[in-house]
This record gives structure tokens, sequence and C-alpha cells, in this order.
């Protein structure tokens, strides 16, 4: 598991799977998703990407045990499912898994592209978002966005979660308010 979710650490270098001549066959992925063809058509894709150990979950909880028990590298969760649907998942993941496991890349797949809806699972704490249709070739990208691109992870009371800000914004006037923002403001006006 530690491939990927120790990428999100500070000050230790991780060798990239997608750069090496091994491509993808390392990594571990869980998918979770209620219908059994979504499930299948996602495993044959990472199968196909050269993954070896694919592990699947028809629920939110059936998923959290699974997680507990094969430490993935990464999850493709559905949005909506039964009992527990993917905000459901992504929160108890981001809140009550001990780290690494709860720094993990999670993928939302959904069928709802409302911006409402991708916010909500955005706040959740998401890694990325991949609409439906699935295509080999979108699946293949957002694999390839977590593992080039890892974001670190931020713990609030109010979010758990991979760092929302893809960019650094020159035109934001609003307060610096993570610590990080605070020293580059510090050394700027030495």
């Amino acid at each position: 598991m530690s491939q990927l979710a120790s990428q999100s650490l500070p000050g230790g270098s991780v060798s990239n799977p997608m750069k090496s001549r091994n491509g993808l066959h390392t990594l571990t992925a869980l998918i979770i998703d209620d219908n059994v063809h979504m499930r299948r058509l996602l495993r044959t894709l990472l199968i196909g990407y050269g993954l070896n150990d694919v592990h699947d979950a028809a629920d939110g909880e059936t998923g959290i045990r699974m997680l507990n028990r094969v430490k993935p590298d990464f999850v493709l969760c559905d949005y909506d499912m039964k009992p527990m649907n993917g905000i459901g998942f992504v929160k108890a993941v981001r809140n009550t898994c001990p780290p690494p496991l709860a720094w993990i890349p999670i993928i939302m797949i959904t069928a709802h592209a409302e911006r409402r809806r991708l916010e909500k699972a955005r706040d959740a704490g998401i890694t990325e978002a991949l609409l439906k249709p699935v295509t080999p070739r979108n699946l293949y990208d957002r694999i390839v966005q977590i593992i080039e691109r890892p974001r670190r992870f931020v713990k609030t009371p109010q979010y758990a979660g991979p760092d929302r800000r893809r960019r650094k914004d020159t035109n934001y006037k609003g307060p610096e308010r993570r610590l990080e923002d605070r020293a580059e403001t510090d050394v700027r006006e030495v």
C-alpha cells in the first residue's frame, strides 16, 4: 500500500511505478461499486494496464473492511451505492482510518456531472473524479495523475483529504491560512 500513499509524505523519495519498465503491475487496487458489470469492466481495464492485484467490494461498508485487510495503493469508488454511498465511504476512510491508510488516493466514479455533486465529492476528500462513461484512456489518465502528481494530505477539523488547491493563484487576495503560505509570506517580507 505504501507505494502511492507514501508519496504524499514530505521528505521521502518514492520510485514512480509509471516510469519503471514494470509499469503498474506492482500496484494493488480496490474497486467499490454495487454494479457487478461495472466492477467487471474496471477489473478488466486494470488488469489490461498490468495490475496483478485487483480486489472489489459491492458497497462502501464492505469496501472499508476490504481496505483495512488488503491495504491497496488506490481505490476506485462509485458515487451512488447502497447502503453506504461513495461519499460516506470517502468520509469514513479520511476520518476513521489510521495514516497512511487515510491518505490513500480515491478516484470517485460518477454518472452525475452536476457541479454540486462534484463539489460534495471533492469536499468529502476524493483525490480525483471520473465521469461515466468510463473510457480506458480516461481511467488510465486518472491513475497516472495520482501517481505522477500526488497531492499533500490536509487534515483540519472541517476537512480531511488531498490538498484541494491544484495551482498557486497569484491573484488570490484572501488570508494565507496554511503554515507554508505564512512561511512564504514571511520570507518575501524580510
